[in-house]
């Protein structure tokens, strides 16, 4: 549905309007959304962020349609503008076309030729958001892929490396945000995704501060790599930066009573590192699977909050590096054995 306001001093406008578009309306192809003057379109603006074309008289009291114009620009961009006025108003026309008026309709209305001008700039205003959203798409692949690597995904040569895999010896770490649920759960969709990604941009940085990488982002939770020389030790070091981070943030969330806190498994070991997806889809992630990971996630679900959690093997390599102590033993899914666990204090 496409919501249209109309911003006109003339009170017998809407009653027209509704009875000429009263099929579009009926059908949910249109809703508009009136005021009376400029001062009253900018509050129906903010009430309904929603609104993709204005319908606006160029002569109205308290405000008029040139300066509408003006101050939409500012704060509503993407909302196009129609003006409706006068035969002899042809300077002030000119002057909301400078102001980026989209098009203009002449009173006395004629409702055809307003209703060909609406489907033209919806048109237009679609065209602009499928743009924006190109554009979006594609700096959110440049933020993360280096450019010699998108030249090179469109060559047979990047086709045929999707089904090269390779056995790593890395260390995984399972990062879960405590009780994120809650908070999901009792705060509106903007704040929930805004603390999301305030959360994890802190984690980010010290992850990659240690050299560590993103594997993939889990709802509410991260799994972060370590290759190369000391993995095991810059992965622990990575999550008590993290632990710190999060610990030191204030009270979030819209009242102000959600304390961030970190559960955190760490394992070590040899992996499988490959492209799994489908290639139907041509959807594959470059990811690392086997028992390391599946441990590393375990380890994760038993840690309270604030802990940071490994296992014996990990322990022994980095007890002489690391503040830990024995927590005690655990079982895991689908292990016949039983594991002791260790907390990393500092």
């Amino acid at each position: 549905m496409t919501k249209i306001l109309v911003a006109d001093d003339e009170v017998d406008l809407e009653m027209l309007i509704k009875q000429k578009f009263r099929k579009q309306i009926r059908e949910q192809k249109y809703e508009f959304v009136f005021a009376l003057n400029g001062t009253e379109a900018l509050a129906k603006l903010e009430q309904h962020p929603d609104i993709s074309i204005l319908l606006s008289d160029i002569n109205m009291p308290e405000m008029d349609g040139l300066s509408l114009l003006s101050k939409m620009a500012e704060s509503n961009p993407l909302v196009k503008a129609v003006m409706v006025s006068a035969y002899g108003d042809m300077e002030n026309i000119r002057t909301a076309m400078n102001r980026g008026a989209f098009d203009f309709v002449c009173k006395p209305v004629n409702f055809q030729d307003l209703e060909l001008t609406i489907e033209k700039t919806l048109k237009h205003v679609n065209q602009i958001k499928k743009t924006l959203q190109a554009v979006k798409e594609n700096s959110i692949l440049r933020m993360y892929v280096d450019e010699n690597v998108l030249n090179f995904m469109s060559t047979r040569e990047f086709e045929t490396s999707l089904l090269t895999n390779e056995t790593l010896e890395v260390s995984v770490a399972f990062i879960d945000i405590c009780s994120f649920t809650s908070i999901s759960e009792n705060e509106p969709a903007n704040v929930v995704v805004h603390l999301l990604n305030t959360y994890f941009d802190e984690m980010v940085k010290e992850i990659i501060a240690q050299g560590g990488y993103i594997d993939k982002f889990i709802g509410d939770a991260i799994m972060a790599v370590f290759k190369g020389e000391f993995h095991l030790d810059r992965a622990v070091e990575a999550c008590l930066g993290v632990r710190k981070q999060i610990d030191d943030m204030p009270a979030q969330g819209e009242h102000g009573n959600f304390l961030p806190k970190v559960s955190i498994g760490i394992n070590s070991g040899e992996v499988i590192s490959g492209n799994i997806g489908s290639e139907t889809l041509r959807r594959l992630d470059y990811t690392i699977i086997g028992d390391v990971v599946n441990t590393a996630q375990r380890l994760q679900s038993v840690a309270l909050p604030g802990q940071i959690v490994v296992n014996e093997s990990c322990y022994e390599k980095i007890k002489q590096s690391f503040n830990c102590q024995k927590v005690g033993e655990v079982s895991f899914k689908n292990k016949a054995v039983s594991s002791v666990i260790y907390e990393v204090l500092n």
